[in-house]
């Protein structure tokens, strides 16, 4: 049952006028579908990832009745929710006031930008609706076939390791090439059959099929020789992208195969999200602020859309606020472009009021930052474009827990490791770096990765789940080589023992 509903009347004649603002703006969007919902049903979204149609796993569950509790308790209210497709769809609450709606359709169109010309959306699948609506369809399939909790089992152990992401696969790959051409050929196959033949089996299952069909004609001492090969060739091949990996040659089923084609769909269709989160919400922040206050506010709306908006621009000490971040980082990229307060004469500048004072009246600033919106994802926004200076004025310091004194206080003021702790937070979000090195480890075809030690070490408890999960899937012992208190080990787990090894 559809529990959203079209915007009329009022609030259609608002998504009018803030879109014309949008536009005159210079902002280059998407159609925009706009949706009404009550807060019951914008949490169901939520928990979804903001699709009405998903396939049915107990997560979805969980995260709605967090978000729902949230709510009640008065810890958090979401008033909108855009997603990444074309016509680009926005939900709104219908209980928002109307400051909210103005400021969340404002909101809503400088996302919508962001979408449609940030680089690291480029490959995103942009009818995303249909395919969640069809991965959840062939899912539901799988269920009655297999039985639901022998397949919810096995989406559980996949999606521990859908985190395990390479994110040069969101631009132009081989395999991303290949599966046009799939699509082209696939297209024309259809015209040819008067547009009856349909094949909804993902790219994912169509190349597992290929592997297979390859073997059909083939003796079982030929296939274990061809399996061989293939180990072998992967011996010299390293790659992050561990579900990919697993499709190819893991020992598993063909509706096994698909489901983690679909669950790798997913999670690369939602990492330039994850991968742009302060510039994206720096982005839309920026143009709600800009349309409410030079263009639809009226003057009794002022001080409650202010209200409002420093509300959402709060930063604890704890956590980075991406929107206070993003919008300001936006402005002070702007304003600096627009004095000419960079480049090698600024930088090389060693007089301090004049360089508080630089103006060669530029301009350049509105271009620069659609420039930057275009090219960047955070790490390269924070890296490119964080100052001494930017993090003065937002007095963002480094911060540590005082048991003594039960408070959080100042840990450094040091510019360098700022940034640092910025960008260590960001790079993977966080979560460590893994690489598949080997799939016929010593010779026995066991699964051996390598974690890319950054000074971090792994935690030992996901290390023993996630190679749990791992093999349950190889079917086979699995290895993780790390270090791990200054010393090299190897992490292993047979099936029966998690142990570690000297590497």
């Amino acid at each position: 049952m559809n529990r959203t509903k079209p915007i009329t009347g009022e609030l259609l004649n608002l998504k009018n006028e803030i879109e014309g603002y949008a536009i005159e703006a210079g902002l280059d969007f998407f159609p925009q579908v706009f949706e009404v919902c009550d807060y019951d049903t914008i949490n169901i979204l939520a928990a979804q990832g903001g699709f009405p149609s998903r396939y049915p796993h107990w997560k979805f569950g969980m995260d709605y009745d967090q978000l729902s509790k949230g709510y009640a308790y008065g810890l958090q209210k979401i008033y909108e929710m855009v997603i990444n497709t074309d016509p680009c769809y926005a939900y709104l609450l219908q209980a928002n006031n109307w400051v909210d709606q103005k400021i969340v359709m404002a909101h809503v169109y400088g996302h919508n930008d962001f979408f449609k010309n940030n680089a690291w959306f480029k490959n995103t699948n942009r009818k995303m609706m249909d395919v969640m609506a069809n991965h959840g369809t062939k899912i539901r399939r799988y269920m009655d076939k297999y039985g639901q909790d022998n397949v919810e089992t096995f989406i559980d152990k996949v999606l521990s390791l859908e985190n395990l992401l390479d994110i040069n696969e969101l631009f132009e790959t081989p395999e991303l090439a290949r599966k046009r051409r799939d699509q082209s050929q696939r297209q024309k196959d259809e015209e040819a059959d008067g547009g009856y033949f349909i094949d909804d089996r993902s790219a994912a299952l169509k190349s597992f099929m290929r592997t297979k069909e390859r073997n059909v004609s083939k003796n079982e001492k030929e296939v274990e020789h061809e399996v061989d090969m293939i180990h072998a060739e992967n011996l010299k091949v390293k790659t992050r992208d561990i579900l990919g990996y697993l499709i190819n040659f893991a020992p598993i089923e063909e509706w096994q195969a698909d489901i983690i084609g679909i669950l790798r769909e997913e999670a690369y269709y939602f990492l330039p999200q994850r991968l742009t989160k302060i510039m994206n919400e720096g982005w839309a922040s920026y143009w709600h602020s800009n349309i409410m206050t030079t263009r639809a506010l009226d003057a009794s709306e002022i001080i409650e859309f202010a209200d409002k908006h420093a509300g959402v621009m709060y930063m604890s000490k704890q956590n980075i606020n991406p929107y206070k971040i993003g919008i300001e980082l936006m402005r002070d990229i702007e304003y600096r472009w627009n004095r000419g307060m960079f480049g090698k004469e600024f930088n090389e500048c060693t007089d301090m009021n004049a360089k508080l004072h630089w103006n060669t009246n530029l301009g350049k600033g509105r271009e620069k930052i659609f420039e930057v919106r275009k090219t960047h994802n955070d790490i390269s926004f924070i890296d490119e474009f964080l100052t001494p200076e930017f993090c003065e004025r937002q007095q963002l310091f480094t911060y540590k827990y005082n048991p003594r004194t039960s408070r959080f206080e100042i840990d450094s003021k040091d510019f360098a490791a700022i940034k640092q702790k910025l960008l260590s937070q960001l790079t993977n979000f966080g979560q460590p770096i893994i690489e598949v090195t080997d799939g016929n480890f010593k010779n026995r075809k066991e699964l051996l990765l390598e974690h890319v030690h950054y000074g971090v070490d792994l935690d030992a408890q996901y290390v023993d789940a996630t190679l749990r999960n791992l093999h349950a899937i190889w079917k086979r012992p699995v290895n993780l080589a790390t270090k791990y208190e200054d010393k090299e080990v190897v992490f292993h787990f047979n099936g029966k023992e998690f142990k570690t090894l000297d590497s």
